[in-house]
C-alpha cells in the first residue's frame, strides 16, 4: 500500500507522461536551485551540460525567479539553441577557455554558485571559476556516461584554491534526499513542482513509452548516451471486461 503522506493530486491537464516525471528532472532544477544553493535574484548560476533536460529546466526555473545564467555546452552547434532558449550566457568548452569568459561575463572574481554534472576536468574549472566563498553542488558525472573511467569520475581540485578561498564542493543526490526529507517536505517540493508546470513555467519533454515485455530496449534506450527523452513504461488495465 502506497504511504498517502507522499501522494501528490495530479489535475486533469497533465499527462501521464508529464505527471510520472514530476519527480526527477525538474524536482532535481528546483532542489539545486532554491534549496542546495539558494540563488537569489539577480545573481549568476554556472551551470555545465546545459543542453540536457535538467540543465533547460534550470535555465527556465531561472528566468522565472530573476537569476541570471551561464551556461557550458561541449559543442558549438548548441549554442544557439541554449540562447534562444533563455540561457543569459553561453560557454562552448569546443573552443573557449571556461574560466576566461567566466571572468568576462561575471568579473575577475568569478561566480558564487554553480553546479556540475559533468565532473572531470571540466568540473574542476568550474571549481576553479568559483569566487571566493562560493559554492559548487556536483549531482553528476556525464564525462564517462557509464561511470567505469575512473580518470572520469574525479575533479581535480586545487587545494590552495579551497583551502584559502573556502571555496565549498559538495554533491547532491534525488534519492539520498528523498531518504532523509520528511513526508511533508518531499509533498511540499513535489507540489511546488508540479504548480510551475501546470503554470507553464517548466516544461517537460515527453516521455517514449514502453510496455514491459519491452524493458530491455527502454534500458537501453536509457544507457544510450544523450538519448534526449525517458523511457516510461506503460502498464495495460489488467482488469477483465467486467472491470473486475
Amino acid at each position: 500500500m502506497a504511504d498517502a503522506r507522499r501522494l501528490l493530486p495530479v489535475p486533469d491537464q497533465l499527462s501521464d507522461s508529464t505527471a510520472c516525471q514530476l519527480a526527477v528532472n525538474p524536482l532535481t532544477a528546483l532542489l539545486l536551485v532554491t534549496r542546495e544553493l539558494d540563488v537569489r535574484p539577480g545573481e549568476w548560476l554556472l551551470q555545465t551540460a546545459a543542453g540536457s533536460t535538467v540543465g533547460r529546466l534550470v535555465i527556465q526555473l531561472s528566468r522565472h525567479l530573476g537569476i541570471r545564467t551561464i551556461n557550458v555546452v561541449r559543442r558549438r552547434a548548441v549554442v544557439e539553441e541554449i540562447e534562444a532558449f533563455g540561457g543569459d550566457e553561453v560557454i562552448c568548452t569546443e573552443d573557449e577557455d571556461l574560466m576566461q569568459r567566466v571572468a568576462e561575463i561575471a568579473g575577475p572574481a568569478g561566480v558564487h554558485k554553480a553546479v556540475d554534472c559533468v565532473a572531470g576536468p571540466v568540473g574542476a574549472q568550474v571549481s576553479q571559476a568559483l569566487a571566493p566563498g562560493g559554492e559548487l553542488v556536483v549531482y553528476g558525472a556525464l564525462s564517462t556516461h557509464r561511470q567505469t573511467d575512473p580518470a572520469a569520475l574525479t575533479i581535480p581540485l586545487q587545494a590552495r584554491s579551497v583551502i584559502y578561498e573556502t571555496k565549498t564542493v559538495r554533491g547532491f543526490w534525488l534519492n539520498r534526499w528523498f531518504g532523509t526529507a520528511s513526508p511533508e517536505i518531499a509533498l511540499r517540493a513535489l507540489a511546488q513542482v508540479r504548480d510551475l508546470v501546470v503554470d507553464e513555467v517548466l516544461s517537460i519533454p515527453q516521455g517514449r513509452p514502453f510496455p514491459l515485455e519491452r524493458f530491455a530496449e527502454a534500458v537501453t534506450l536509457a544507457e544510450a548516451p544523450a538519448h534526449g527523452t525517458k523511457p516510461l513504461f506503460v502498464f495495460e488495465d489488467a482488469r477483465d471486461e467486467n472491470g473486475e
